[in-house]
Formats: C-alpha cells, sequence, structure tokens
C-alpha cells in the first residue's frame, strides 16, 4: 500500500474542532494534501466562528455523524469498552501511550496514529464505519464529506453495506 501518512495527518487536523491553531495552519495542509483542498478552500474562506458553528452541528450533536469509530459498531453498549481497550493496546504495541483528551477511537486519534506508524489496521478494520460516515456526511452536504472521501479512497474497498 503506497504511504499516505501526510494525507492521514492533515486529515486528522481537519477533523478536529476548527480553533486557531488550525486556522494558522491552513496554508500549510492546503500544499501537504492537495487531496483535501476542497475542504481546506472552504475552511479558508469561511469566517472562524461559522466554521466552528457548523463543526458543531455536524459532530457534536448527536451521533449520525460521529467520529468514534467503535460507536458505528457497538453503539454505546458495554462491549465498547471492550473495542476500547484494543484500540489502547494496538496504540501501545507501537510504542505510543494514548494519553488525548478524547476517547482512542476518535478518527482523528486513529489517523495520527496511521500517519506515524504507518500501521492502518485501525482504518481498515474500521472501514465499514467510516464508508457509513462519509455516506452521512455527503448527504448532509458538509463539506468535512471530502475529508473523508479523500480517507476513503486510500484504503481498499470495503465488501459489506452500509446500514441507516
Amino acid at each position: 500500500m503506497p504511504s499516505f501518512e501526510v494525507l492521514y495527518q492533515a486529515a486528522a487536523l481537519c477533523l478536529t474542532y476548527p480553533d486557531d491553531d488550525f486556522r494558522a495552519r491552513l496554508p500549510l495542509l492546503r500544499e501537504a494534501a492537495p487531496q483535501l483542498r476542497e475542504f481546506t478552500d472552504h475552511a479558508a474562506v469561511t469566517p472562524p466562528q461559522d466554521l466552528a458553528t457548523h463543526y458543531v452541528e455536524v459532530f457534536d450533536l448527536d451521533n449520525r455523524h460521529s467520529l468514534y469509530l467503535s460507536w458505528w459498531h457497538d453503539g454505546d453498549t458495554r462491549r465498547r469498552g471492550m473495542s476500547l481497550l484494543r484500540f489502547k493496546e494496538l496504540y501501545r504495541a507501537h510504542g505510543l501511550e494514548f494519553t488525548g483528551e478524547e476517547l482512542p477511537d476518535f478518527l482523528p486519534a486513529v489517523l495520527e496514529f496511521a500517519a506515524r506508524t504507518g500501521n492502518t489496521d485501525l482504518l481498515l478494520e474500521h472501514r465499514d464505519a467510516l464508508e457509513q460516515l462519509r455516506s452521512r456526511l455527503t448527504d448532509f452536504g458538509t463539506p468535512y464529506a471530502s475529508v473523508l472521501d479523500a480517507v476513503c479512497a486510500t484504503l481498499p474497498t470495503a465488501h459489506t453495506g452500509v446500514r441507516s
């Protein structure tokens, strides 16, 4: 599989809350990951408060566009705890300790892990979730869909159907 570490790191930044640091990095993101230009160009011309409000509307108001990969398979059930532990164990096996404020299955954290280690196992394992998220973001009409389009384009085609 070709190396997509720069794209994964850039996508991770695009999928986090658009704060001042994100704004400062936009020119670099645009140049480093041309696959994300649709989103970075949109973010560059959108007023900061509007971009932040849109992020909250898309990702924080309900789970329909959840960035937590285990949620897509486990929902809010007890078995999700075991899934989260598996994420942490894989990070640890690669010499990384997960210390983020988010849960270890947070898509930007998984993308950063793939960028830092070259290991795409979690992305491949959760390919169906990524496709579901991509499809829902597309249906919602958000520019964030183009970020998922770019990430999904780096992965082998999923073989199972999308659930509603």
